[in-house]
């Protein structure tokens, strides 16, 4: 049985990535593709507890949060009851909201990134992306999106830390070009116009 694609949807908050991942998956469905789409954190226990930290119900200095992250992903990956690596490889096609490049950009605002790579190291030899689909926006325009969409600021909501992140994530794209396949996309536009462009990226991966 072929395995099915593992397709990451990347970006800072506000950057419309959530939104993305359901016409994405009816396109491939469309096509006659099994797919499945998830998000990170996830909803089992450590995701659970990350969630209760970003709304301050719970307090975490940032450097655990790096550490429950990377813990979460594996679960995520290995799980028994719905692991990604075992729903790959039954020819399912997965589409994530955030994978390990958002730990590479957002926690090496705290951490050293090699720290961070290197904590993140047995999810990239468990399952590395077919692609990561990076959606850039201004942080202008993702704090406007974030305003206008929650009722709760979580904590990696400021400028100035969504400005770093931003590089960050341009910073570890240079660092493991030629590792990863990473397509940059103009998240600006209307839904429909920022779907075209995830489908131009993607489609590739499916011929």
């Amino acid at each position: 049985m072929e395995k099915g694609k593992f397709i990451a949807l990347e970006g800072i908050d506000g950057s419309g990535k959530s939104s993305q991942i359901g016409p994405l998956v009816k396109r491939l469905e469309g096509l006659g593709v099994p797919c499945r789409e998830t998000r990170e954190p996830t909803g089992g226990p450590v995701g659970s507890l990350i969630r209760q930290i970003f709304t301050g119900r719970v307090t975490a200095d940032n450097r655990v949060i790096a550490a429950l992250y990377a813990a979460d992903r594996v679960d995520h990956l290995v799980n028994e009851v719905d692991g990604l690596c075992a729903a790959i490889d039954s020819g399912i096609t997965v589409v994530s909201d955030r994978y390990y490049f958002s730990s590479y950009a957002y926690h090496s605002v705290d951490v050293d990134m090699d720290w961070v790579i290197q904590a993140n190291a047995l999810s990239a030899q468990l399952l590395r992306p077919t692609l990561t689909v990076f959606l850039d926006v201004p942080v202008e325009t993702a704090l406007e999106r974030i305003h206008k969409n929650r009722f709760v600021e979580e904590i990696f909501d400021g400028a100035d830390r969504l400005r770093k992140t931003r590089e960050l994530y341009f910073r570890a794209f240079r660092r493991l070009s030629g590792v990863e396949n990473v397509a940059v996309v103009d998240g600006a536009g209307t839904e429909a116009e920022v779907a075209a462009r995830i489908w131009a990226a993607v489609e590739p991966c499916f011929r």
